[in-house]
């Protein structure tokens, strides 16, 4: 049964993402609040660890290939950078680019945005950075920088496989309307395979990836006075065959009660609530998400061993 939402709630996005989440038959958050500034860290710790090949594997290809990606993109491009995160990639991508004109990052942690683009700023002291703290699913305007060179949209990582094929398409729509008719990108996207190699990437030895997801709850404790026991819930990763995505979950470990907000939500003995779902695409399944938001296919470069793709978009 829904709760009620009062005032507060729905003035506060993410209150009211939670209540509502947390009030549906299946329990279930949005992902993009995973990152907080900590959770932001947290996942750039989830890239260094062994079991997570995607960021070695892109990587590889920025490398590998930053020639072939130099010629795709027009010289004196402004790169725009869906998600920025630590903006590390963004370093090997700007620096293989032919002089390279304005480097506009977008995120959502205020905190980590000023510190990748400072240090971005410090690298490339002839690039005009402008940063924009903001969901990069919400609408906005990109900020004005000279004129020609055109722009590139950069969006790295497996952050795409996280989007439902609707707002993979909201997005894709979006970054058409930003970076024009001649506009071009680079995006990121992991590859299906096989399931071991998956879920030991979203569930590593470490437990980095544990403390990432139940970073979410610790989050809600502090900024929505909510009174989850971390110790009383497990990070689980599953494979959802029918999706083709992986799954992350926060598994209760006991029937037990939560407070927040003044409202009361149960939860029994291996009830989930589902945090993010990583989407693992083929060629072709990318090609037509691509397609149904006006872009097309024109490049597509992948690591040695085939796990990941970096692919090349123009406009349909």
């Amino acid at each position: 049964m829904l709760h009620a939402i009062d005032n507060d709630v729905v003035e506060n996005a993410f209150a009211r993402d939670v209540v509502v989440g947390l009030s549906a038959d299946v329990k279930t958050l949005p992902s993009r609040w995973l990152y907080d500034e900590r959770g932001s860290e947290l996942f750039e710790e989830i890239t260094r660890q062994d079991e997570y090949y995607l960021t070695r594997a892109e990587t590889s290809i920025l490398r590998e290939r930053r020639r072939d990606i130099a010629d795709f993109v027009e010289p004196g491009t402004i790169l725009v950078e869906y998600g920025a995160g630590a903006g590390v990639k963004t370093e090997l991508l700007l620096a293989g680019l032919r002089v390279p004109r304005g480097y506009v990052p977008i995120d959502v942690a205020g905190a980590f945005l000023a510190e990748t683009s400072s240090r971005i700023a410090s690298r490339f002291p002839s690039l005009c950075v402008r940063p924009i703290e903001r969901n990069f699913l919400d609408t906005f305007e990109l900020p004005f920088i000279g004129s020609g060179g055109g722009r590139t949209g950069f969006f790295p990582g497996s952050t795409m496989g996280n989007l439902s094929a609707s707002e993979g398409k909201t997005l894709l729509m979006q970054m058409s309307r930003h970076l024009g008719d001649d506009g071009r990108a680079i995006i990121g996207v992991d590859l299906q395979k096989n399931l071991d190699t998956l879920l030991r990437a979203y569930d590593d030895g470490a437990g980095v990836t544990a403390a990432f997801n139940l970073n979410l709850l610790k989050r809600i404790n502090v900024e929505l006075g909510g009174n989850f026991r971390l110790e009383k819930f497990k990070h689980v990763a599953r494979w959802n065959e029918n999706e083709k995505a992986v799954e992350m979950h926060l598994v209760s470990l006991c029937d037990q009660r939560v407070t927040l907000y003044g409202q009361t939500f149960n939860f029994s003995t291996s009830e989930s609530i589902h945090t993010e779902s990583s989407r693992k695409y083929t060629a072709e399944s990318f090609e037509r998400l691509a397609r149904s938001g006006g872009w097309k296919v024109a490049e597509l470069w992948r690591d040695a061993d085939r796990l990941f793709g970096l692919f090349g978009l123009i406009r349909c």
